[in-house]
């Protein structure tokens, strides 16, 4: 079934009862309203601000866009983009885009103007829907973008090259189009990531999103009194497919804007969120200011707090056992997983496995893995290969791009580009990605590795290991590290503690910086690489910060 229907039982079942809520802890509001959340006495009172609506708006919300998609002729198959940051109006549209039978094509906010033209003349869309942020970057390239096509404002003070999205919609009814929809027809189009390159447009069916949707909800056991804290950019697969975990049960979540310790922390505590996922960077930096005792648990309602999950990048081992010393309780899960293959879940941990971390997990649900060599045969168990996945959430096409569909489903397997093994109670390690493998003297040198270990460090906060150009070994490693806050670290440290691992995986260059991550935490890898293949030409290594 499409996964609209989830929003229409919803509607019908828990129409009263909040569905989302706007948290921006940085943004005050001194509008006249009384919460019952924060127990107001005084009339005016700077808060967060803070908005929420039920089932019933969320669906009627979504009503009213579809109908004003179809009042304007976007037809079924036609492409809505949205760029926008999160916010309450951004799933309410996503949805409407869904209902009126059109593929929702959300945008990386982080595009400037050109990738924003390069998108949608990739995506062939027919409209872009757009927030404040972004007026700047749509107008660069209006007459282009404009041409058939139509660029929809949300928000106050439309620009003039663009129409209003409030009064577009007001006048259209709030009830269901009733356009037909079934898991066969498309439904989005995602961006890959960028990091090896210019974006590759994702098409997926509505079969992927309510795959994605039911094993969420099912890998997590979400339930009608969970709240889910979302707080990574609903552009992305990971974020908006999380979320639908609570679409399925038709339990509350939360956007939250901000992703600072405090800010975190207090959002949990006012909001009683139940079900957290985090980047990397962001546990880190909770426990970094635990550490310090800038921050408090003790200080914040954290008891209904049950799950703490982590995807989009591999995960240190040391991170999770540091966390478990101060949310013992917490139950954990890793989520593995692609945009071409509906977001994250198709291999996961699984709660209770908490033992095996370190591991990526098991097939999800309804899902199927292998990893194979080069010659695309199954390796022995134990044995390094490509991990492949194969289920109901895979891509149906690059679009616009037969040549790469080619080479990454074969017979219905997905080859993510992606080195792993499976160890023998079948669980599965991600090594590196395929492309990041550096090859120096012969040997096979997996970053990943070498960045766990040295996570290890107590001085360490961040740590990204990249090849770069060697006469003589063809590449050799190099370390970028980036140290806790208030700390120093002298390169002859990292060297003593390297000391450990084999000869040949020890960096041969050391550089202290902060580490570049994109908007899904993933470390941007490629600009690293830009950037030191240059200082390497000249010899240039940091000794100390």
């Amino acid at each position: 079934m499409p996964v609209t229907e989830f929003l229409e039982r919803n509607a019908k079942l828990y129409g009263n009862e909040v569905a989302l809520i706007e948290l921006n802890p940085e943004e005050k509001d001194n509008r006249r309203i009384t919460w019952k959340e924060y127990d107001l006495i005084e009339s005016q009172r700077f808060l967060p601000y803070r908005r929420e609506i039920t089932w019933s708006v969320f669906d009627e919300k979504a009503n009213r866009f579809a109908n004003m998609l179809i009042k304007r002729g976007i037809k079924k198959g036609d492409k809505v983009a949205i760029i926008m940051y999160n916010c309450l109006e951004w799933l309410p549209i996503y949805f409407g885009v869904l209902k009126s039978g059109a593929i929702a094509v959300p945008f990386n906010f982080r595009y400037d103007a050109d990738e924003i033209l390069y998108c949608a003349e990739l995506a062939e869309v027919d409209m872009i829907v757009f927030g404040p942020e972004f007026i700047g970057r749509i107008e660069k390239y209006a007459d282009r973008l404009s041409r058939g096509r139509l660029l929809i404002f949300v928000g106050d003070n439309c620009p003039s090259f663009a129409e209003s999205y409030m009064g577009l919609v007001s006048d259209c009814p709030s009830t269901s189009p009733n356009i037909p929809l079934t898991e066969d027809d498309y439904g989005a189009i995602y961006f890959s990531s960028g990091t090896t390159g210019f974006p590759k447009a994702i098409l997926h069916k509505h079969r992927s999103l309510t795959q994605a949707a039911e094993m969420e909800q099912k890998h997590h056991g979400t339930s009608r009194d969970d709240v889910f804290l979302c707080i990574p950019p609903l552009y992305h697969t990971g974020a908006k497919f999380h979320w639908m975990g609570s679409l399925v049960a038709g339990s509350s979540a939360v956007l939250l804007k901000g992703a600072k310790p405090k800010t975190i922390l207090s959002a949990i505590s006012s909001e009683k969120c139940t079900i957290v996922w985090l980047l990397v960077p962001w546990a880190q930096d909770i426990l970094d200011a635990f550490d310090r005792g800038e921050l408090n648990p003790a200080d914040y309602r954290l008891k209904q707090w049950r799950l703490m999950h982590i995807g989009a990048q591999p995960v240190p081992p040391v991170l999770i056992k540091r966390w478990k010393e101060y949310f013992p309780n917490h139950d954990y899960d890793t989520n593995y997983g692609l945009s071409e293959s509906t977001g994250p879940g198709c291999v996961h941990l699984g709660v209770e496995n908490i033992h095996k971390v370190g591991a990526i997990g098991v097939p999800g649900y309804r899902w199927e893995c292998k990893i194979v060599d080069e010659n695309g045969e199954t390796v022995k168990q134990g044995e390094v290969g490509e991990l492949c996945v194969k289920g109901p959430g895979v891509m149906t096409c690059y679009y616009n791009n037969p040549e790469a569909t080619a080479e990454t489903i074969k017979d219905g397997w997905l080859f993510t580009g992606d080195v792993a093994k499976q160890d023998e109670d079948g669980f599965y390690y991600l090594v590196d990605r395929k492309k990041d493998v550096i090859v120096s003297g012969g040997e096979n040198i997996y970053p990943v590795q070498i960045e766990d270990f040295i996570r290890k460090f107590d001085k360490v906060k961040d740590v990204a290991v990249i090849g770069l150009p060697d006469e003589r070994l063809g590449e050799k490693t190099a370390a970028v590290i980036e140290i806790k806050e208030g700390m120093e670290c002298r390169k002859e440290e990292i060297d003593d503690f390297c000391m450990d691992l084999p000869r040949y995986k020890r960096p041969k260059v050391i550089f202290f910086e902060e580490i570049p991550r994109n908007a899904t935490g993933k470390i941007e890898k490629p600009v690293l690489r830009k950037k030191h293949n240059a200082d390497n030409l000249v010899g240039k290594e940091t000794d100390s910060i």
